[in-house]
């Protein structure tokens, strides 16, 4: 594998995600000690902050040319870092949201196990396929609507809950097909040499 550079590791969007994985005990620290409305919001913004933080990554990195290999890892893991950390925080609230944990769990697992399996054979996914960018889109955003609002009707909390797991199935299913057809050789992109 080849070694990082310090203009790769240092790069704008690179350090962009290193902020947003430290803002994550911020916002967990802020919701789990939160007493009222005005806490929570707090909390929610230090969410918000993360998200701009995401659009604004993928923006500098591709209008600057500053795309790197790191950041094609640091960016997802910040992301799903992110929807953990949220997920976990509103399991104490609503316990409904641990199905929803495990059906992350097995999703990112398989994603990843994919991931490996191909990357060791010099290919991998041609980036997230739409599917993945709506899971990933529908999940911050219910996420963040629990998180603000913590005093929505238990009913709504269970189908957005619900929802987000039917989304989240739905797109595990669609990759499915893309890792066959990358392992008869139809798909991915060749990255050289496996190590």
């Amino acid at each position: 594998m080849k070694k990082l550079s310090s203009r790769e590791i240092f790069s704008i969007p690179n350090i962009l995600s290193y902020f947003r994985i430290l803002l994550i005990p911020v916002f967990c620290l802020m919701y789990l000690k939160a007493e009222d409305t005005a806490d929570y919001l707090c909390s929610g913004a230090v969410v918000l902050i993360s998200s701009i933080t995401d659009m604004l990554d993928g923006r500098i990195a591709r209008k600057f040319n500053m795309i790197t290999d790191l950041g094609k890892v640091l960016d997802p893991v910040a992301d799903k870092l992110s929807h953990a950390a949220l997920a976990v925080c509103l399991a104490i609230r609503h316990p409904i949201m641990w199905a929803l944990i495990a059906l992350m769990v097995v999703k990112e697992g398989f994603m990843g196990i994919m991931g490996i399996y191909f990357l060791r054979r010099g290919r991998m996914l041609n980036g997230a396929k739409w599917y993945g960018k709506v899971c990933t889109a529908a999940l911050f955003v219910g996420l963040l609507v629990l998180f603000l609002f913590p005093n929505i009707p238990e009913l709504w909390v269970n189908v957005i809950i619900v929802s987000l797991m039917v989304i989240m199935l739905a797109a595990l299913i669609m990759y499915i097909p893309e890792f066959k057809k990358m392992y008869r050789g139809e798909a991915g992109l060749e990255v050289g040499k496996p190590f």
